[in-house]
């Protein structure tokens, strides 16, 4: 059935109301929910996803970048179906987690070491809780605007807003949740994203008492803009001459290269935190880094400094399928998908030139982002929306979902080894048409 053609959702209408029932918000995730009501998958293959009612749509959000190789990739599913028979979770280890922490640590000399997690989130909390045990010290410092999922502390300052944000010579830490502990915002410095001046003048005011630096090197709440190389490196030269470690974020990032985004400099973080795509489309995160540091996590020469347990942590299934995708995921696949995304990037580009809107494209690798304005942001402060501009963002993207493509609402989309040139020029062909449409309102 054709996208352009679907008016009514009335299965997932059922379906919306069956889930408020039991769920707040009727969902566990809110990132599903879109008016009148979200959409519900029966099925995904390749790089397209078929809802309950028969509608496919090619899918450039890919479970917000999780999946590099799109939906039921056949070596994955034979993979798994075969550790299905075995069991899925132990209370002794595998030889799954041990191969593929071999090669996770094989594609990347900055991960000496590496423990897996259950989600991004989780990982990025576990690597700032390695930093405190490390340092012995409390406080934290991220960029404004970055996201790093839901942890207190990484998720201060994701949603601040003008009224709130502070100046930028000392930007404020604004909570997420209402109910954050007044402690928990005192312990987390936010610097602003590739201003060396500022952000080195704020960390010198922190200097004794910072753990870790934490940067996303291509941050998508910021506008999916690379970290410049100055600013990577300044933060590195701080951090070691100040006894603090710099972490990185790659929960999303690591499709970029082979051993991550962090290849593109010439900088290595003392720890990565990781997630996503390193599952093979199962929840996952890990925590990889310098060995010295790593330490505060083995209990094997007395309590670790760090105790880190999970019930499911590396289990088999996850390992199976990570493995299985990160193999796949080589050089030859890196350097295909990262020109499809040029192609994709190149072509939203000419798009834009065609509507005559003022409109950019931001990105780099297999990530692009769609910007309503001529230029792209530099920072979270110009990357933040005012809510009539969320609202035409919102329009445009729900034009590209009718028209039979998902991207993630900030008009974001990640590349999968899936897609093939065809689709990547259909997809520009759409945000075209979906650009036309709100040409009136630019």
């Amino acid at each position: 059935m054709d996208a352009k053609v679907h008016t009514t959702l009335s299965k997932s209408a059922a379906l919306f109301e069956r889930a408020q029932a039991v769920m707040p918000g009727g969902c566990s995730r809110n990132t599903i929910l879109r008016k009148p009501h979200p959409i519900y998958a029966e099925r995904g293959a390749g790089c397209h996803v078929y809802d309950v009612e028969g509608v496919r749509r090619t899918d450039f959000a890919n479970n917000v970048a999780s999946l590099i190789h799109g939906h039921a990739p056949p070596a994955i599913v034979a993979a798994v179906g075969e550790q299905l028979r075995k069991g899925t979770a132990f209370t002794v280890g595998t030889e799954a987690e041990i191969a593929y922490a071999e090669h996770m640590c094989g594609r990347n000399p900055a991960f000496e070491k590496i423990r897996f997690v259950n989600s991004g989130t989780e990982a990025v909390m576990a690597s700032l809780k390695a930093a405190r045990a490390f340092t012995r010290r409390p406080k934290i410092a991220k960029v404004e605007g970055a996201y790093h999922g839901l942890y207190d502390y990484a998720e201060v300052s994701q949603t601040a807003k003008p009224e709130n944000w502070g100046q930028p010579e000392h930007p404020s830490s604004v909570a997420v949740s209402r109910g954050t502990p007044r402690r928990a915002l005192d312990d987390v410095v936010v610097i602003p994203f590739n201003d060396v001046e500022r952000a080195l003048a704020i960390l010198d005011g922190n200097r004794d008492q910072l753990a870790c630096v934490l940067v996303d090197l291509l941050p998508h709440r910021i506008g999916v803009i690379p970290a410049a190389k100055d600013f990577v490196r300044a933060l590195r030269r701080w951090t070691e001459q100040n006894g603090a470690l710099l972490v990185f974020d790659e929960v999303i990032t690591f499709r970029s290269n082979v051993g991550g985004a962090q290849q593109w400099y010439d900088v290595q973080p003392d720890i990565t935190a990781l997630g996503k795509m390193i599952g093979g489309g199962f929840p996952v995160g890990g925590i990889a880094g310098r060995a010295e540091v790593m330490e505060v996590m083995n209990p094997l020469n007395g309590p670790a400094p760090f105790p880190l347990y999970g019930t499911f942590s590396a289990n088999p299934v996850t390992m199976i399928a990570g493995h299985t995708a990160m193999e796949l995921y080589d050089r030859e696949a890196v350097d295909r998908l990262n020109a499809l995304g040029d192609r994709a990037r190149s072509l939203i580009g000419e798009a834009i030139r065609t509507a005559d809107v003022p409109a950019c494209v931001t990105g780099r690798g297999s990530m692009f982002r769609i910007h309503l304005s001529a230029e792209g942001p530099e920072n979270y402060r110009q990357a933040y929306l005012s809510p009539d501009r969320a609202a035409l963002l919102s329009k445009f993207v729900g034009h590209l979902f009718e028209g039979g493509l998902l991207v993630v609402e900030t008009g974001t989309g990640f590349l999968s080894t899936a897609m093939s040139e065809q689709d990547v020029d259909d997809m520009a062909a759409l945000v075209l048409d979906a650009l036309r449409k709100i040409k009136p309102c630019l």
